[in-house]
């Protein structure tokens, strides 16, 4: 959230999670995910409201107080890979797969569509705005544009493997974002992050990041800083430095890699503290930055969110069974049980295993949110976002009946 202390992040089943950075970096709230509801990207505008579109088409603007999707609006281009709010929070502009570049104005009570851009062949991975809301940078497969936001005109195009012996692959954009004093930073399939004088056209720097994709990018709000994270795990941070000490000529230095996640990292952010990063591996990554952290306390350690915030196994102590939450389905389990006796944290030989009773899927497209068993484990009962189940647990011997009440 700019210049705010919340950040939001969605999960591949569309479920969105809102995290405190005021108070012990905490989630606030989690907003349950929908069968057809993905989420590729997720902004802040007008300050507190979070806004959400995916492959869906729609864009969604999310209830906080309701933990719901309050309204959808669809973008009218077919699935949406990317959202960016301008610096002042009142419009949004989306890049669609037909290619086609979308400004909505945000509104009380909703959005409402403005206006089309230019539109050219080929979809629209990465947008990003500039902090003057004058032009819109948009990273395609093999090129980008600068998009001129009063007239809608393209005004600048520029090919990114123009230079490369690879050209036979394709270069995707995957991430791009635009300074305030012009400048385009890329992040490519090739690995490079790239510094271009839009309006020349022309390179200026380049940085071989990885020998994988670069697939995120987020620059520090000071455009100082920046993180990118790539295909491989690892997130790297460029920094903006003197050439000489003390002289006025900078360059920008790639200086920091982390290896903090297994998988691709598919959404970073700057904070004025931190480098936060969130991977396929599900988990979240706060590093901060010591230089930036004043007094060293909570602030100044490393966190990773790697198991979830609310509970997804419940007990039924005195019957001996366990029920576990998945997305869309319940299973219950018997535990299982041992003759022997030992000590605290030794492992027994079993006498009889485990054994899995029952599986209960969830009716429609709405993810479970919350699920639990009684204590005597006759009464199993599971919640969405806008249903409550209920059903009676009998189990007979060896089998299982369970009866909706």
């Amino acid at each position: 959230q700019p210049r705010g202390a919340r950040l939001a992040l969605a999960r591949t089943d569309g479920a969105v999670e809102v995290y405190n950075f005021n108070a012990n970096y905490f989630q606030e709230k989690v907003i349950p995910g929908h069968d057809a509801r993905s989420v590729e990207s997720l902004c802040w505008a007008a300050g507190e409201r979070l806004f959400g579109a995916g492959l869906d088409g729609d864009i969604t603007e999310y209830d906080l107080s309701g933990l719901s999707a309050a309204r959808g609006v669809d973008g009218g281009g077919g699935p949406i890979w990317s959202m960016v709010t301008n610096s002042t929070g009142t419009q949004l502009a989306i890049g669609c797969e037909d290619g086609s570049v979308k400004i909505f104005q945000v509104v009380p009570g909703g959005i409402q569509f403005e206006r089309n851009l230019d539109r050219r062949k080929g979809r629209v991975l990465c947008l990003s705005w500039h902090p003057s809301g004058a032009h819109i940078v948009a990273g395609s497969i093999d090129f980008f544009r600068v998009i001129d936001v009063t007239s809608g005109q393209t005004v600048q195009r520029i090919m990114v493997n123009h230079q490369v012996d690879k050209a036979k692959r394709e270069c995707v954009v995957w991430a791009i974002a635009l300074l305030s004093n012009g400048t385009v930073v890329s992040a490519d399939s090739f690995g490079r992050v790239q510094f271009w004088d839009w309006q020349q056209g022309t390179l200026t720097e380049s940085h071989t990041i990885s020998t994988s994709a670069v697939l995120s990018l987020a620059v520090s709000e000071r455009e100082d800083s920046m993180v990118v994270g790539t295909s491989t795990g690892a997130t790297y941070q460029l920094q903006l430095l003197p050439v000489k000490l003390g002289g006025s000529e900078k360059r920008w230095v790639r200086t920091k890699p982390f290896q903090f996640h297994s998988h691709d990292v598919r959404a970073v952010a700057h904070s004025p503290t931190a480098l936060i990063s969130g991977g396929l591996d599900a988990q979240l990554v706060i590093r901060p930055l010591m230089e930036r952290v004043q007094k060293k306390g909570y602030d100044a350690v490393l966190r990773k969110f790697t198991f979830p915030h609310r509970r997804l196994v419940s007990c039924a102590r005195k019957a001996r069974l366990l029920l576990f939450q998945f997305s869309q389905y319940l299973e219950l389990w018997r535990l299982g049980s041992t003759e022997e006796t030992g000590r605290d944290g030794e492992v027994l030989p079993l006498c009889r295993m485990p054994e899995h009773l029952v599986q209960l899927k969830s009716k429609g497209p709405e993810h479970i949110y919350c699920s639990c068993v009684s204590p005597c484990g006759t009464w199993l009962g599971y919640s969405t976002a806008s249903r409550f189940q209920l059903y009676r647990v009998r189990c007979d011997g060896d089998g299982v009946s369970l009866r909706k009440v």
